[in-house]
């Protein structure tokens, strides 16, 4: 005969156990359903946007190139195309991948996420922009369409976003991407970068470390089959042409390159004086912000007084105030010589 104590006893384990379980809302086993659907609509959203990516480059997407992307096996990719194909959001014509005008729309809306999502972080905040796109694509999944509505008001509806990509419309037009590899422009012809390929964050992040930025002026010297050798700001840079392919600029001709030639802010030595001409487009957000507050504009005149000990910050007079500055942000302010007789 069972001990009705014991009895008692696993019944209640089983019904709180079955509570944990399944009860509305907050049981695991929901949690579990709705984190699946989650994670499946989260990757059905990547690769349309990774279709779409290709469609825009007029490149042709395949199942390697989704698996590669989205870093899952061939297996899964192929399972990935047949869900999305059933929910008509792509078809398969000839073993040629196309999205339909549905897939196209919801890969916009995704993609304008994205890209305004880069833009706030480069403009409103401090992240350091090699982050911006994995921070993006974290936030691409989860706004609501008024969010992004407000935030791109909020950001003065940007047509394009730092990286130079087009950031598609509410009602989903999209602008063309600008320039041209550099792979494709012709020595001694002075340019201006206009796009930086995000993807692979890899390669990204060693083009950041460049210092090479959008607004960059820039002329190349040499281009041979192993490299590409330009002067950007003042410095020389030699890239392989896989990656200098991944930088995009437009041909300016010299009547438009500013006559007054100018070095960085670091360069003055003590006592020396210089004239703000502007700051680096590299340096954005928070930083930027924070240096314009401090009275570093166009035409302030900056006095160097003195050097750390250690050779890193340096002390500068700035409108009857000290400054102590790093060397990394001395670096992003462009000036001009001056003498109190100019």
């Amino acid at each position: 005969m069972v001990d009705p104590f014991y009895a008692l006893l696993w019944s209640v384990l089983f019904l709180g156990g079955s509570g944990l379980l399944f009860w509305p809302d907050t049981g695991y086993f929901w949690n579990w359903q709705l984190s699946r659907k989650v994670s499946e609509r989260v990757r059905i959203e990547d690769a349309l946007k990774h279709l779409y990516n290709f469609e825009y480059s007029r490149r042709t997407p395949t199942l390697e190139s989704l698996s590669g992307a989205l870093g899952i096996s061939g297996r899964s990719a192929a399972d990935l195309l047949v869900r999305i194909e059933a929910l008509r959001l792509l078809k398969s014509s000839g073993g040629v991948l196309h999205l339909t005008p549905e897939g196209r729309d919801y890969a916009l809306r995704v993609l304008r996420v994205h890209r305004l999502w880069e833009h706030y972080l480069a403009e409103k905040t401090g992240v350091a922009e090699a982050d911006w796109h994995s921070h993006a694509e974290q936030r691409e999944h989860d706004m609501s369409p008024e969010e992004v509505n407000d935030l791109a008001a909020q950001m003065g509806h940007p047509a394009y976003d730092p990286h130079g990509d087009p950031i598609p419309t509410a009602s989903g037009d999209i602008g063309p991407r600008r320039g041209k590899p550099l792979t494709a422009l012709l020595p001694g012809v002075p340019g201006v970068i206009v796009h930086i390929e995000d993807e692979p964050e890899a390669v990204y992040a060693q083009l950041v470390a460049e210092g090479l930025h959008l607004g960059q002026r820039l002329e190349i010297t040499e281009v041979t089959p192993e490299r590409i050798r330009f002067w950007a700001d003042g410095d020389e840079h030699v890239l392989a042409p896989v990656l200098a392919a991944n930088i995009s600029a437009v041909a300016v001709s010299r009547e438009k390159e500013p006559e007054e030639p100018h070095e960085v802010l670091s360069a003055l030595r003590q006592g020396e004086k210089g004239r703000v001409l502007c700051i680096s487009r590299v340096c954005r957000g928070l930083e930027r912000r924070r240096l314009m507050d401090l009275g570093i504009l166009p035409g302030t005149v900056i006095e160097m007084e003195m050097r750390s000990p250690g050779g890193d910050p340096t002390a500068y007079r700035v409108r009857g105030s000290m400054l102590a500055l790093r060397k990394e942000q001395a670096n992003q302010i462009q000036i001009v010589r001056h003498t109190e007789a100019a």
